[in-house]
């Protein structure tokens, strides 16, 4: 049951990624092909089944769909349906939920535009400041000293880096550290760090891109910050067994 609403919002979270940058409404409007345009009809937009049925292609202009329709919607699938194996019918399952799609919207955004809506994490940082003032009060100065941290953390970088990442990133690190607290902000940046830098060497060596080209930080942000939301006392041990002690 997970698995179909995750790969559902998964669908609507590519029309939200993909039209609040624009400033489009995402309630309003019918999805249409991005190539020819041709609103589609409700069997062509079947989270995942419809990918797979069409063969990857629009079913009017013959075009290939872009992958990262399909991927956002299996991601998020897959997501929903072992937040609710780790967590139950929990507060903690709550917070899962809202945290990937929140992540999944803006893997959306930052891959296709470079950019990290601010109206995004606003809404969704209403969303966990009232859940967290209503079922956990007493946590919640330090939720904000997570804030704190993780938004001046990037602050800094930024500074000293003359621009090597963007105010949209500090943003979602502020963002993440009200949620993850201030120790798995940080295990979050590092992940993002070694994932990026590792993916980033593979693609030049590829000549995939080029040495001064721009790439996305975001979505090795989302991918840090769900390893850390599930598995961040392991990243955390292991960091204080091999580095520290």
């Amino acid at each position: 049951m997970f698995f179909i609403i995750g790969a559902v919002f998964g669908s609507f979270f590519n029309v939200v990624g993909l039209r609040v940058p624009l400033k489009r409404s995402f309630v309003q409007g019918r999805s249409a092909c991005p190539h020819c345009n041709v609103t589609l009809k409700w069997l062509h937009l079947m989270p995942i089944v419809s990918y797979l049925l069409q063969r990857r292609k629009c079913p009017y202009c013959k075009m290939t769909i872009p992958i990262i329709y399909v991927v956002t919607e299996c991601m998020t699938a897959a997501l929903f349906s072992y937040s609710f194996i780790m967590f139950g019918y929990s507060v903690e399952l709550i917070n899962a939920l809202l945290l990937i799609s929140m992540l999944m919207i803006i893997f959306v955004s930052d891959m296709t535009y470079m950019v990290i809506p601010n109206k995004i994490l606003l809404f969704f940082l209403l969303l966990f400041m009232s859940i967290r003032l209503w079922m956990l009060p007493d946590s919640f100065l330090m939720a904000v000293f997570g804030a704190f941290v993780g938004y001046s953390f990037i602050a800094v970088i930024i500074l000293f880096s003359q621009g090597g990442m963007g105010a949209g990133d500090m943003k979602l690190f502020g963002v993440l550290g009200f949620i993850l607290g201030w120790k798995y902000v940080l295990i979050t940046f590092f992940i993002a760090v070694f994932i990026g830098g590792i993916l980033s060497v593979i693609y030049l060596l590829r000549k995939k891109i080029k040495s001064n080209e721009a790439i996305p930080f975001g979505p090795f942000i989302v991918v840090g910050a769900l390893m850390t939301f599930f598995k961040g006392d392991v990243f955390l041990n292991f960091y204080l067994q091999f580095f520290v002690s």
